[in-house]
């Protein structure tokens, strides 16, 4: 069969602070104040009802009763990301996301298995982890009856797994992740996009400046001795938060906590990484070409860190510039001017610092500096 092979596109990253600030000119007096508009009833922000305790190993433990259904989900995050890792030892985080479905002392096998006989639905994503720069979570949802075996399984995999590890089940999960990364990041189009921009973005050194997955030499580097370390720093429960939400009896569950997680010893008291939102001195601009049908256009900014002030207006504003087709930027780029077939806008929040990015696809034959200052002007505007 063969294949046809789509030109290369060139893919500009101007990556830049925004400043807006009108001109300066003869001040005015100041027109008079207008009335302020009568007040409404602001409806009551939705709440959801739940508990909270922490065992004395630091443990912190969620519960959220909801008996719509009887199924119970279980959801644990470990306060471990991408930058709790160093140069040179990249991609530990997502590579132990993987380590801990491969079994532990007293559930050996692969833990997928033993989900699907408590109950998980695997096909509809009922049980599975993920990883980012922050942290990692590993989810399950079984039916309510099963809610302490999958305690029990969560359990065992905190407390046994970092020593039940073996220098070929280290081997086999770190081909799997670099065929993840050679799918998802060298052979896919435009997959080397925000490696890009986190190289370019944040300075050599900050936690944000590698991509979550790492790189092929550090997961080669990797010895098991590494990754147990890993384990032992961060996947304690002083550094978990564990949720419990679904048809269960709160007063049960809490025992259940205490039997199976009470007798894990804590961890050793953690650094966290501070605040650290990168300072460009002036606009950068980064060109890549690829196999790509289309070229495109990242324009991406420093903001703030989650719950920061801006963290949240700048949510509001992706939804001004892109959200539907009477949005700013659809309006203009997409629809009046045609120069792209797509354009999106969004904050990506993160602990220690965020980006704002606007990704435009350009239709063949449209200028990428055009799309830039029109985007700018909307912006300005």
């Amino acid at each position: 069969m063969t294949q046809r092979v789509a030109r290369a596109a060139v893919l500009a990253f101007p990556i830049c602070f925004l400043s807006v600030a009108g001109p300066a000119s003869t001040p005015r007096k100041a027109a008079p104040k207008p009335k302020p508009a009568p007040q409404r009833n602001a409806a009551a922000a939705p709440t959801v009802a739940f508990q909270k305790f922490v065992l004395g190993n630091g443990l912190q433990v969620i519960l959220h009763v909801d008996r719509k259904l009887p199924i119970v989900h279980v959801n644990e995050w470990f306060h471990v990301g991408s930058k709790n890792e160093k140069p040179g030892r990249t991609g530990f985080a997502h590579l132990f996301e993987h380590e801990m479905f491969e079994g532990s002392k007293n559930a050996p096998g692969k833990y997928f298995g033993r989900a699907e006989r408590a109950g998980a639905n695997l096909s509809e994503g009922g049980v599975n982890g993920t990883t980012n720069n922050d942290r990692t979570n590993y989810f399950i949802t079984v039916p309510s009856g099963s809610l302490e075996y999958v305690l029990w399984l969560e359990s065992d995999r905190l407390a046994t797994l970092g020593d039940h590890l073996t220098k070929q089940n280290l081997d086999a999960q770190r081909d799997v992740v670099k065929n993840e990364r050679r799918q998802g990041l060298e052979n896919q189009p435009y997959g080397r996009a925000f490696k890009l921009i986190s190289e370019n973005l944040f300075p050599a050194g900050h936690p944000y400046s590698w991509p979550v997955i790492g790189s092929h030499e550090d997961l080669t580097a990797a010895s098991l001795e590494d990754v147990q370390d890993f384990f032992r720093t961060y996947y304690t429960p002083n550094n978990l938060s564990l949720v419990i939400a679904g048809d269960f009896d709160p007063g049960q569950a809490k025992k259940l906590v205490e039997r199976y997680f009470g007798n894990i010893p804590a961890g050793p008291p953690l650094d966290r990484p501070g605040r650290f939102v990168p300072a460009l001195s002036g606009e950068r601009i980064v060109e890549a070409t690829d196999r790509v049908p289309q070229e495109r256009v990242y324009m991406v900014w420093p903001s703030p860190p989650f719950y920061r002030p801006g963290d949240a207006e700048l949510d509001l504003a992706s939804l001004i510039l892109t959200d539907g087709l009477a949005s700013r930027l659809q309006k203009v780029l997409v629809y009046e001017k045609q120069f792209c077939t797509d354009v999106n806008a969004f904050q990506q929040s993160m602990e220690i610092s965020s980006f704002y990015a606007v990704i435009a696809t350009a239709r063949p034959g449209a200028s990428l500096a055009e799309i830039e200052r029109t985007v700018t002007a909307e912006i300005s505007n």
